[in-house]
């Protein structure tokens, strides 16, 4: 379906290789991008981290120790994100921003660059991760109603979900606060409707979980990047293109700065939902969401009433799922190679938005990103 456009790949006048040439790994694509933008990105939130009212929040957070409620995981990711999730929205954001460079149309401001970045784009990349970290802090809040005797003592549940709803709103006001302070109306209508869009995409995320018996969405590939533009991709790609608009770029230039921003997290997610069907080490077989790409693809190659079928037979005592054996399912249909042409197709139409922005080191980064999430084993 897709594969027409990935074995073509990207061969621009800037020199961009295409995705079968492979890259650097991921910990390397990082640090050389790190090194680029001034400093490491784990630091952008700093000031907000080390303030005293979510200082007073950690040590009530600390109570939790013991507990299974997922704010703690949340928290551990902060510390030590694995090399597939790290959180780079602001590193993106700073990394295009480097690459565009200086506009043309006003150099009246220029002097405020710092590496190559205007000081007003640094706070933007802070804002972005400051708004991802507050939505993944809330998505660790826990439905009360559907707690076993296994999750634990209810109060410990409940302690929890205060914590969570506490420190995510006290995340998103510092971000809104300092998005006030860009003084910039455009930017503020886009990454208040990434914001909107997140909410959207959680939300329909929430409410289907939560119906009776859906274990899998009766949707298609089209549907499935939608809802995954509004709840992944919406805020990195607009705020690519507000980074572009602090710097007075032209339309075309936001453009490219949203195509990118888009493509590139649409092939990380991808990316990330193909995780469990190609790792190198399938000893282990680990639960994965029945509404990922690879799901997704396997059900419409297949139709929805064998997929169904599939399910139930993988269904033992207690309605539990035998993971490994859908895996074995998935794996012998159509499902992860077309997921994995989709990943490369998005990962060659990030490559495209880049040939518009001048080669340079901040390019090559970027485009070094996109092959690190589009390698497979």
């Amino acid at each position: 379906m897709w594969g027409a456009l990935v074995r073509r790949g990207v061969r621009g006048a800037g020199g961009l290789r295409c995705l079968s040439s492979g890259g650097p790994p991921w910990s390397q694509v990082v640090s050389e991008a790190e090194k680029i933008v001034g400093y490491p990105t784990s630091f952008m939130s700093l000031r907000c981290l080390l303030s005293d009212e979510l200082s007073n929040i950690a040590m009530q957070v600390r109570k939790l120790v013991g507990t299974k409620h997922p704010l703690l995981d949340t928290a551990r990711g902060f510390v030590s994100d694995s090399r597939n999730n790290l959180q780079m929205r602001g590193l993106v954001v700073l990394l295009i921003s480097k690459a565009a460079g200086p506009s043309t149309a006003d150099l009246s401001f220029q002097h405020d660059m710092v590496s190559g970045i205007y000081s007003s784009q640094r706070s933007l990349a802070e804002i972005t991760e400051l708004i991802h970290t507050a939505f993944l802090v809330h998505r660790g809040i826990v439905n009360i109603g559907e707690l076993k005797s296994c999750d634990g003592p209810l109060k410990d549940m409940q302690f929890g979900n205060k914590m969570a709803v506490l420190s995510g709103d006290f995340l998103l006001a510092n971000a809104c606060t300092s998005l006030a302070q860009l003084q910039n109306t455009k930017v503020v209508e886009l990454i208040s409707s990434a914001i909107g869009d997140l909410v959207q995409g959680i939300y329909y995320e929430n409410s289907k979980s939560s119906e009776e018996n859906c274990l899998t969405d009766d949707i298609g590939i089209s549907r499935w990047k939608e809802q995954v533009f509004l709840s992944h991709s919406a805020l990195l790609a607009k705020s690519c293109q507000a980074a572009m608009e602090l710097a007075k770029h032209s339309a075309e230039i936001q453009d490219m700065a949203f195509q990118y921003g888009k493509h590139m997290s649409m092939s990380h997610k991808l990316h990330s939902d193909l995780q469990p069907f190609v790792r190198e080490s399938s000893s282990d077989t680990t639960a994965f969401s029945l509404n990922s790409a690879p799901a997704i693809l396997h059900q419409e190659f297949r139709g929805r009433e064998a997929w169904l079928k599939q399910i139930r037979e993988a269904q033992g005592k207690g309605n539990i799922v035998d993971y490994k054996k859908l895996q074995e399912a998935i794996n012998a249909g159509k499902g992860v190679t077309s997921a994995i042409d989709l990943c490369r197709c998005h990962g060659n139409r990030a490559l495209a938005a880049l040939e518009r922005f001048p080669p340079s080191e901040a390019r090559d980064a970027l485009a070094n990103i996109v092959y690190a999430v589009t390698r497979f084993p």
